[in-house]
């Protein structure tokens, strides 16, 4: 599956944004071509062909192959963080609410799987002025889990002695899902998204995990 066909799936990515066309095409290009070959190894010319266009025409809307990185990362992060806040902040009690969060931020990461892998496992090829803003959202990204995990222990949901560390431990299992999901494999998104939900309230010792 393409990075289009995941885009094509509804809230997979929200690269609907981005504007004009051929500077979506451009981006759409640069996703495909980072997961493929990685960040460093990709030049701005294999980027354009994909795209079918001159590596001149790319220069008319991303500066730098690290601008068209950059804001790969960020819409990504920025979309990634918006699932878990929505579900952090739903209503109901902190089972509940982190069901929700694995469950859907899994779903984003199996749909797209393409972007997510190159969201996830490239920050590290930014510079440092976008490096800072990324590890800023993942900082808020951290908290919105962290937030549920420690209203579960407040109220007595959840037995978890190390707040922090199961915090990334639960992202980090949501993350990998990114790098290992076949399309054509056994389960579906959903199916994986249940999964891993049931398996992440077993972990914080949810006393209505087995149900």
């Amino acid at each position: 599956m393409s990075t289009a066909e995941e885009t094509a799936g509804g809230d997979t990515q929200p690269w609907g944004e981005v504007t004009p066309d051929a500077a979506r095409r451009l981006l759409l290009a640069a996703v495909e071509a980072f997961a493929e070959r990685g960040y460093h190894a990709t030049t701005t010319r294999d980027i354009a062909g994909r795209a079918g266009m001159s590596p001149a025409a790319l220069y008319i809307h991303y500066k730098t192959k690290e601008e068209l990185l950059h804001r790969i990362s960020r819409i990504g992060h920025e979309k990634a963080l918006d699932i878990l806040r929505t579900a952090a902040r739903g209503e109901g009690a902190a089972t509940g609410r982190l069901a929700d969060a694995v469950s859907s931020f899994v779903r984003w990461h199996a749909r797209g799987r393409t972007t997510a892998r190159v969201v996830q496992y490239e920050l590290d090829s930014l510079g440092p002025d976008a490096r800072a803003e990324i590890v800023g959202l993942r900082r808020q990204v951290d908290a919105e889990v962290r937030g549920i995990i420690e209203d579960g222990v407040r109220t007595g949901e959840f037995d978890v002695p190390d707040v922090p560390g199961t915090t990334l431990a639960v992202l980090s299992l949501c993350i990998d899902v990114a790098r290992w999901f076949n399309v054509d494999g056994p389960r579906t998104p959903e199916q994986v998204g249940e999964l891993y939900a049931d398996l992440v309230l077993r972990m914080v010792g949810a006393k209505d995990a087995a149900s």
